[in-house]
C-alpha cells in the first residue's frame, strides 16, 4: 500500500536506524526506495547490509533533497507515498495508523502524525496546535500550524497521495529551505489534510548541524528560501485569514537573521511590509521595531548563553555515559 521514499546524502551514522524503523513496521505491504543523491561517505555500504527484498536503491548524481524525493515518487509503485529523512525514524505503528487514517478520512490528499523532537538525547513531544481532545480527523493545516508554530507535518511524518503529489509537480527543486512547507501549502489549498494526534515519529535534532537545514545561523540565497518565493500566494493570502496568519508568523520568525545581518535588506523590507505587526508576539515587534544595533547586541548575548548551555549539557552527557560504561 505504501511506497516509502528516503533521500540519502551522507547520513552514514543514522540511515541504518531509519531503514530499520521502516522494515519493522506492522504494515508489511511496503516498498522502500532509497534515493542515493550522490553520497560520498559510506551510507550506501550501510544500506548494503540489508537483505530485505522490499528495499530498492536508486542512484542519481547529487541534485538536492527535493530532486531526490521527486525521483523516488516517480518510481513509486503504490498510491500513497510516505517520506522519511535518513536521520529520523518511525514508531513501528506509524504506517498502520496512517492506513487507518486513510480508511477513515479518504478525502484528504495529505496525512500526518504528531512526533517527538529528539535533542540532547531527550524526547520532547511536539506541541501541535490541535485541541487537547482531538484524536484524529481532518485539520485546518494553516490554523493548526499558526496556533503554536510547531510544524504539524514535515518530510519524516507524512503520507501524500501520489496523484496529488504529481498534480502539484512535487517539490520545487530550487528551494533548499522550506521546500516541504511550499508543497504542503499548495496541497492544503486544494485538498483536505488528515491528522492523527499520536506520537509516531522521531525528528532527530541531534544529527550534525551541517547535515540539517535548521540549527545554526545559515544563509540561504533568495532563490533557495521559501519566504522570498511566495508571491504566487498573494491572492490566497488576501482571502484566507488562516494562511495570512501563518505566513506572517513564518516571515517574522525566518527573517530575523537576514534582518539583523543586513542580508538582502531591500527584499527583506518588502517581505516585512506585508506583515501585520499588530498581532505579532512582543519578541518580534521588539526585533523589527527597536534600533537594530541594540537588538543585535541582545541576540549576541543570548546566543552566547545558548552556546555555553549546550556545551555544559554535552559535557554532562559525556561524563554520565562514561560513568555508566
Amino acid at each position: 500500500m505504501f511506497s516509502v521514499v528516503i533521500p540519502l546524502y551522507n547520513k552514514a551514522p543514522y540511515v541504518t536506524k531509519a531503514v530499520q524503523s521502516v522494515l519493522a513496521q506492522t504494515v508489511r505491504d511496503v516498498e522502500v526506495l532509497i534515493v542515493n543523491d550522490g553520497s560520498t561517505d559510506i551510507s550506501i555500504d550501510k544500506i548494503g547490509e540489508f537483505t530485505d527484498n522490499r528495499l530498492r536503491i536508486i542512484h542519481q548524481a547529487n541534485a538536492g533533497v527535493s530532486a531526490a524525493r521527486n525521483t523516488g515518487v516517480q518510481q513509486a509503485r503504490f498510491d500513497y507515498v510516505a517520506f522519511l529523512d535518513a536521520d529520523d525514524w518511525w514508531d513501528e505503528h506509524f504506517l498502520e495508523d496512517m492506513q487507518t487514517l486513510i480508511g477513515q478520512f479518504p478525502e484528504a490528499g495529505l496525512y500526518g502524525s504528531s512526533y517527538y523532537v529528539v535533542k540532547n538525547h531527550g524526547y520532547t513531544p511536539a506541541q501541535i496546535g490541535v485541541t487537547h481532545d482531538f484524536s484524529a480527523g481532518y485539520i485546518d493545516y494553516f490554523g493548526v500550524y499558526a496556533r503554536t508554530f510547531w510544524v504539524p507535518i514535515n518530510c519524516s511524518f507524512v503520507v501524500v497521495k501520489k496523484s496529488v503529489f504529481i498534480e502539484e509537480n512535487g517539490f520545487r527543486v530550487a528551494l533548499k529551505f522550506g521546500e516541504d512547507l511550499d508543497l504542503w501549502i499548495r496541497i492544503a489549498l486544494k485538498h483536505k489534510v488528515g491528522y492523527v494526534n499520536k506520537l509516531l515519529a522521531y525528528s532527530n535534532q541531534d544529527a550534525e548541524t551541517a547535515n540539517r537545514a535548521l540549527g545554526e545561523i545559515r544563509f540561504w540565497r533568495k532563490s533557495e528560501h521559501v519566504i522570498f518565493n511566495l508571491d504566487y500566494l498573494a491572492e490566497h493570502e488576501r482571502s484566507n485569514p488562516g494562511l495570512k496568519q501563518l505566513l506572517d508568523g513564518l516571515r517574522v520568525r525566518s527573517l530575523t537573521d537576514y534582518y539583523l545581518n543586513g542580508w538582502y535588506p531591500e527584499d527583506v523590507q518588502v517581505v516585512l511590509s506585508r506583515v501585520n505587526f499588530a498581532v505579532q508576539p512582543p519578541l518580534y515587534r521588539f526585533i523589527y521595531q527597536w534600533p537594530r544595533g541594540f537588538v543585535s547586541a541582545w541576540f549576541r548575548t543570548k546566543r552566547l548563553g545558548s552556546v555555553i548551555k549546550q556545551a555544559v549539557i554535552r559535557e554532562y552527557l559525556s561524563r554520565r555515559t562514561h560513568q555508566l560504561t
